[in-house]
């Protein structure tokens, strides 16, 4: 095994001329502390520790000694923001947390985040904050813009750097639609981009490509895609032959593409029990938490720790499926690590580093997108492939690391392939709060109709009527927060079935659809259609599996327990393929209890692209749409 050596103490020379020994402090580490800790102890960022003292990166040793420069002696760090980041994204580049960026900048940051913006990435000293450090830009006269044939306000807002609620907010008349010929107030002080010169290409639809696959494999956007090809706007088929951008770069993008066409097969047949195989479990017990509490206080800590329990569920679920490896002879040794974790540090490069990974053929865990960002990290010079199991985020695109949970752009392009393939009319009904949802569709999918909201809140009825179209499939998309309001629009869109085809539809199922007020029946009468990364339709195999669990853990199994078992049992059959796991998740598509599992990338992020859209049916069982 490769020892990681640890010199804390020693820094380039680079860093000696920049910061002079007097600006610098020494720190002894103590036992349990964290980067995270120290820094915000001498008001400085973690960001500034590890550019002193690279080594931390991989864990602190207690003891061992840090150079911290004077948070109160030099200027604060500034960061110029650039087109498409976030405060998130921000906040993981200087290792620091969002709530800090948000003190440091409250009044630069009192309407967002704006692209040019200059915002401080650590505490801003007295001088800092007296000298006005960072400056204000000088805004200059408005330009306007003419609006052309087929033009949209998102391909008007990007070309100008603007978001479209932003240009919106400038031109509060484009809000129902855009006209062709209005003139537009833009951003004070925005140049016009120059167009780029892009040469089409005649590309041909493959076997279960999508609109959203196709976005991604020619780096445009649905709308635009569309806005070539207008046939699409009666659904996308197989043998079409599309207008595409080449611009040189179709044949990098088809190597990477975010799908490709993979046959659904059962691993099972095809193991491999000549050689023995090493997987590794990290988990967060945190037991180091429990062990020093009372037996009562670990029994109500286990009662009412909800991550913890979560964690417990998960383990229940992957003890099942290595069971089922066992029953199967599968050649594999698993061993199972505690990870003490908490918000901003964690103990698994101690871990990685007193233990053999060397021979590990999969890593499954730690929960944490952060976390288990360093597990790939630190385990990339082995090329182990590290399982993310449960995170939404999405951070670095590592070679090693797989999302088990696809992304919530697939899940929503997935219900607008559905909507085509009916050829249906899409109507938005969208609150005015939920600005993200709204954007997207706008961005993405120019064709779909908006409903409006009067001045009461109440939802414009003659409108909406006006959109709907008879004789054919309307699918009313809608995203409201107020119980009240979701109750009132479904009683509507009810009694329009009298005259028009319609089916409700939903990105997901939010908190707001479970109300007591919001009766099922309405739903299912709507035949609400949503996408879900899970399968929940009841089938004969979920059934054994719930009636074995319920027999060995005494209660039936949660989502997150299916979901231990299916990531578990997927990552032991791939590590015993002929080919390795690697391999096997670049050609091959499994599904079992609940989940199914289709690992792509995209521009180097493997994710999981396997999906299932879903609907109510008026015997109220949700069933599979596609």
């Amino acid at each position: 095994m490769i020892m990681i050596k640890r010199v804390i103490f020693l820094i380039p020379m680079i860093f000696l001329f920049v910061l002079p020994i007097q600006s610098q402090i020494k720190h002894v580490v103590a036992k349990g502390e964290t980067v995270f800790q120290i820094a915000k102890k001498y008001e400085v960022t973690p960001f500034d520790i590890y550019r002193l003292n690279p080594d931390a990166k991989n864990g602190l040793q207690e003891n061992t000694t840090l150079l911290i420069p004077k948070g109160t002696t030099g200027k604060a760090v500034i960061h110029l923001v650039s087109q498409k980041e976030t405060l998130f994204g921000i906040s993981k580049k200087y290792n620091v947390s969002v709530s800090d960026i948000e003190n440091w900048n409250k009044d630069i940051l009192q309407n967002g985040l704006k692209i040019g913006q200059e915002i401080y990435v650590s505490k801003p000293s007295a001088l800092d904050v007296k000298t006005n450090q960072i400056k204000s830009k000088v805004v200059s006269n408005a330009t306007t813009h003419l609006v052309q044939a087929k033009e949209t306000k998102y391909g008007i807002s990007t070309k100008y750097g603007l978001t479209v609620t932003e240009l919106e907010q400038l031109n509060p008349q484009i809000i129902g639609g855009l006209n062709e010929g209005q003139t537009l107030i833009l951003k004070p002080g925005v140049l016009l981009k120059k167009p780029s010169k892009i040469t089409l290409i005649d590309y041909e639809v493959q076997p279960k490509e999508t609109l959203y696959s196709l976005s991604k494999k020619f780096d445009i956007s649905q709308g635009e895609l569309t806005t070539l090809n207008p046939d699409l706007q009666d659904g996308l088929k197989i043998g079409m032959i599309l207008k595409v951008p080449s611009n040189g770069t179709f044949q990098a993008k088809a190597k990477d593409s975010i799908l490709i066409t993979k046959s659904r097969v059962d691993l099972i047949a095809t193991v491999d029990k000549s050689k023995q195989k090493n997987m590794v479990l990290l988990l967060p017990f945190n037991m180091n938490k429990i062990d020093n509490d009372s037996i009562k206080t670990r029994t109500d800590h286990i009662k009412t720790n909800k991550f913890l329990n979560l964690t417990l569920d998960f383990y229940a679920g992957a003890l099942m499926a290595i069971d089922s490896a066992k029953v199967l002879g599968l050649p594999v040794n698993v061993k199972v690590y505690d990870v003490e974790s908490t918000k901003y540090s964690s103990n698994v490069a101690s871990i990685i580093s007193k233990n053999n990974f060397e021979n590990a053929d999969a890593v499954i865990g730690p929960f944490q997108n952060s976390i288990v960002e360093t597990t790939a990290q630190l385990l990339t010079k082995y090329n182990t492939p590290v399982i993310s199991p449960l995170s939404k985020e999405r951070g670095l695109p590592l070679s090693n690391l797989y999302y088990t949970v696809p992304a919530e752009d697939l899940l929503r392009s997935s219900m607008f392939d559905y909507f085509k393939s009916k050829n249906g009319n899409v109507v938005a009904v969208i609150s005015t709060k939920k600005t993200t949802s709204k954007d997207f569709i706008i961005a993405n999918h120019p064709e779909v109709k908006h409903a409006l909201f009067n001045d009461k809140g109440a939802l414009d009825v003659v409108l909406l009527k006006s959109q709907l179209i008879k004789g054919q499939k309307n699918f009313v998309l809608m995203e409201i927060e107020k119980a009240s309001t979701v109750l009132n629009i479904t009683k509507i869109l009810i009694e329009l079935q009298k005259e028009y085809d319609i089916q409700l539809a939903v990105f997901e199922l939010y908190d707001t659809l479970n109300f007591e007020e919001i009766p099922m029946k309405n739903l299912a009468e709507l035949k609400m259609l949503f996408p879900s990364t899970t399968k929940v339709v009841a089938t004969p195999e979920e059934k054994i599996f719930e009636k074995e669990f319920k027999k060995i853990n005494n209660i039936y199994p949660n989502a997150v327990a299916k979901k231990g078992f299916d990531v578990t049992f997927d990552t032991l059959l791939r590590i015993c393929q002929p080919e390795g796991f690697v391999k096997s998740a670049e050609t091959t598509k499994t599904e079992y209890i609940e989940n199914a599992f289709d690992y792509n990338s995209n521009n180097g992020l493997i994710s999981n692209n396997a999906s299932y859209l879903l609907y109510y049916d008026t015997d109220l069982t949700i069933k599979l749409a596609q």
